[in-house]
């Protein structure tokens, strides 16, 4: 068998004020080689080529939670909804070593997959949970639980939201990466998370390094 490529050392991680130690680019070359042996028997993931996989699954996963980068030994519960592959959740898992991250996602034999590929990565500070968002958020443990909601899904903003805030504390912050941005969504997301105790906190649009594809990071606060 070939041996993977290799991922590249980036100095575009300089972007987020950030660059990973020589023990997390590790991890991020053994996640890559991972991921692609497991696209052999699932459908993980359509981006295996090295620099498209760090621009998408790496630099971008961890583009939307840049401001907790400059304090790598924050303690902060973190659920990334709809986990998918594992992304943004096992980058922001690697990058912030002192959170905690829970991976969710419906796909029982994906989440299978992640647990093997936590265990392989000796990442102790991720978990998964098989289940649909809009079902776990309102069990008691996890309901108001988290610190940061992540979520890379393409579905509507408002579902995105939905899915996401009501797992989040007083506080918390939701995170929705989306690509192309509108007024007029930012006006309808408004209306739609007041029921939801969420308000739009900021919109921060971007330029992806490599590909230099338009990316936005929408911020959502959950207040009291």
């Amino acid at each position: 068998m070939e041996p993977s490529p290799l991922l590249p050392q980036m100095l575009d991680w300089q972007q987020l004020n950030w660059q990973p130690t020589p023990a997390q680019q590790e991890k991020f070359q053994r996640l890559y080689e991972l991921i692609l042996a497991g696209n052999r028997q699932l459908n993980l993931t359509r981006i295996t080529a090295p620099l498209e996989f760090w621009e998408k699954h790496l630099w971008d996963s961890l583009r939307g939670i840049a401001p907790y980068l400059s304090t790598p030994e924050t303690t902060i519960k973190v659920i990334d909804v709809g986990t998918g592959a594992g992304f943004p959740g096992i980058p922001v898992a690697i990058a912030l070593p002192y959170s905690h991250v829970t991976l969710l996602d419906s796909t029982r034999k994906k989440m299978t997959f992640l647990d093997n590929l936590l265990a392989e990565l000796g990442i102790q500070n991720a978990t998964t949970l098989v289940g649909r968002a809009e079902s776990i958020n309102k069990l008691p443990q996890y309901h108001q639980s988290y610190d940061v909601a992540l979520i890379r899904a393409v579905g509507a903003p408002h579902l995105c939201a939905e899915y996401t805030l009501p797992f989040l504390q007083p506080n918390g912050l939701a995170v929705l990466y989306r690509g192309h941005w509108t007024s007029d969504e930012t006006e309808a997301l408004q209306t739609k998370i007041k029921p939801l105790k969420g308000v739009i906190e900021k919109i921060e649009e971007f330029v992806t390094p490599l590909s230099h594809s338009d990316r936005h990071c929408v911020y959502l606060r959950k207040i009291s």
